[in-house]
This record gives C-alpha cells, structure tokens and sequence, in this order.
C-alpha cells in the first residue's frame, strides 16, 4: 500500500508541478489556444488563472517534500484534501460548461488525490 500510494503521489506532484507551472508562465489567450480542454479560462481572469496554477504548484510541492524530509508530514493528506477541493471546483466548472468528458478527467484526479489523503491519514500514516 505504501508503494502504491507513493506512486500515486509521484504522478499527482508531476502532473500538478507542470500544470501549475504551465499555468504561471503562459500567458491566458495562449492557454486557451492549446485546445478544447483549456476553454475553461476563458471564465476566469489572467489572474485567477495564475492564482490558480500556484497553488497546484504549492500543492505538488506539500505532497512530497513534507515526507521527503520529514518536517510537518501531516502537510501531505492536507494538500491532497486540498488538491480534491480544487479538483471539485474544477468539475463544476466543466459542468457548467457542458464539457462531460473533461469533468471524468477531473473526477479522476479527485479520486486519486482522495486515494492519498485516506491512505496518509489512515493506514500508511507518517505519524502512526
């Protein structure tokens, strides 16, 4: 279960270091040019976009190194909780833009992430 849950949280942290990053740095108009998953912005301003993609970057962040060097490892289930928070919001948002095969995508990543908060918060805790 550890293994599986490191793995997880590796691919987690991968997926929302790049994302966020690509979020950071590219400007608004271009992330909406990349395809149809990426209409979303076109709800939010160039700084909720950015705001956004920080957070994802704080949050892949909070999902390894706490552990890595064990300082604050409780930090972990927390921004995966975080992480299916905004992944809930991230589903709305594809709900109410009629968008059904992108809100599975983001369903998923609310399932992982809940998968990594219930195994570091119970039966692979850091602290137990």
């Amino acid at each position: 279960m550890n293994i599986a849950l490191w793995m997880v949280t590796g691919l987690l942290s991968a997926a929302y270091l790049l994302g966020g990053a690509f979020k950071v740095f590219t400007p608004k108009e271009r992330i909406a040019a990349t395809g149809a998953s990426a209409k979303w912005v076109e709800d939010f301003d160039a700084g909720a976009v950015k705001a956004i993609g920080a957070v994802e970057m704080l949050a892949a962040s909070a999902l390894i190194l706490p552990a890595v060097l064990n300082t604050a490892p409780i930090l972990v289930p927390l921004a995966a909780l975080g992480l299916v928070l905004l992944m809930l919001g991230a589903t709305l948002t594809r709900y109410r833009r009629h968008e059904p095969a992108y809100m599975a995508v983001d369903l998923a990543y609310v399932l992982l992430a809940a998968f990594v908060a219930w195994g570091r918060l119970g039966p692979e805790s850091f602290t137990g």
